[in-house]
């Protein structure tokens, strides 16, 4: 089962022996072990039971806490893990050291590599389209990613290659019922921005629970910057995982029309759009289906699931500021 995501407003959230249950106007709409569970995200509002929040803290599950079109609130979980080794190489590269530069760069060149792959995909399949200008802009962000000694700088190449990526992002939609000028967060204002928030947000609920197994503090990161509240260490994990999730379930449910702009509303005072009931069902399971497909992971050489490689890509991070291993090799795929 993985991560339970509850969109039933006003539910009630309950448990029944081993069992998470959930009721709305006194009807189970969902009955879920508990040993299938690994994280509950509730999105809008739900009345959760302080049996649930006990026995999920036991089971060191987290519960995310969304507003019904996904921004982030906040979360419940367990205490953080008792490996302070982990923790104390984090803090000791704090800073620009030559660490945090180099983790810096690797979270950076994920992305954009990422980026790089998604545009030359669809050129090839699409030889009608041009994108070998963006192409090159990716490339020119890229190239001097590796002599970049400065954080400041390799954020300026990232904002580069982002500005390059998402400059054509409106020409991988194959779809004429929806259009993308540029990225607006808060709040998006199209359908297309909302359903890129809308994944950011599920993402960041998954990276920031692998980085509570390997035994970080999420708040400490490299290339984000530190804010009261922000979990900057889950950010800069997220960089590579954007394009190959979120951005990949977006562009397939678009161009597959699974979602029209009938499954989306727009909230009168903010022009805020999201995502009807409906739709939302729709998201969160292509979403959960992405996380559970496989690919063989170039570092390990074997499968994994994108779950899986949350936690695999956390752990190869920890060994690298442990200072196990020489490098921190980002994911990227062909």
């Amino acid at each position: 089962m993985g991560t339970v995501y509850i969109t039933q407003e006003d539910a009630f959230i309950g448990k029944i022996d081993e069992r998470l249950s959930v009721k709305f106007e006194k009807k189970i709409i969902l009955d879920v072990p508990l040993i299938k569970i690994d994280g509950v995200v509730v999105l809008g509002r739900a009345t959760v039971s302080p049996a649930v929040i006990s026995e999920l803290l036991e089971r060191s599950i987290p519960v995310t806490f969304l507003t019904e079109n996904g921004r982030y609130l906040g979360r419940i979980e367990p205490e953080v893990t008792k490996n302070i080794f982990v923790r104390k190489a984090q803090w000791q590269a704090a800073g620009e050291s030559a660490q945090a530069i180099h983790a810096v760069q690797g979270f950076v060149r994920g992305k954009l590599k990422n980026y790089r792959q998604i545009l030359t995909r669809r050129q090839r399949e699409c030889p009608d389209i041009d994108l070998s200008k963006k192409i090159t802009q990716l490339e020119q962000a890229i190239a001097p990613i590796d002599t970049t000694h400065n954080i400041n700088s390799l954020r300026g190449l990232e904002g580069a290659g982002s500005a390059a990526y998402f400059g054509c992002f409106n020409q991988l939609i194959k779809n004429a019922e929806f259009q993308f000028s540029h990225r607006l967060r808060r709040p998006p204002t199209d359908p297309v921005n909302s359903l890129l928030s809308f994944g950011y947000s599920l993402l960041r609920h998954d990276v920031q629970g692998a980085i509570n197994i390997v035994g970080f503090d999420p708040y400490l990161g490299y290339l984000h910057c530190d804010r009261y509240g922000r979990p900057s260490l889950a950010l800069d994990l997220m960089e590579e995982f954007r394009p190959l999730i979120v951005d990949a379930i977006v562009l397939s449910t678009l161009n597959k029309q699974l979602l029209t702009p009938a499954d989306f509303v727009t909230e009168p005072l903010s022009g805020a759009v999201s995502l009807t009931p409906e739709g939302r069902k729709t998201f969160l399971r292509l979403y959960a289906q992405k996380k559970q497909s496989e690919f063989k992971h170039p570092v390990m050489g074997r499968k994994c699931t994108y779950q899986e490689a949350f936690e695999l890509q956390a752990r190869l991070l920890a060994k690298y500021l442990m200072g196990e291993t020489e490098k921190y090799p980002p994911l990227v795929l062909k």
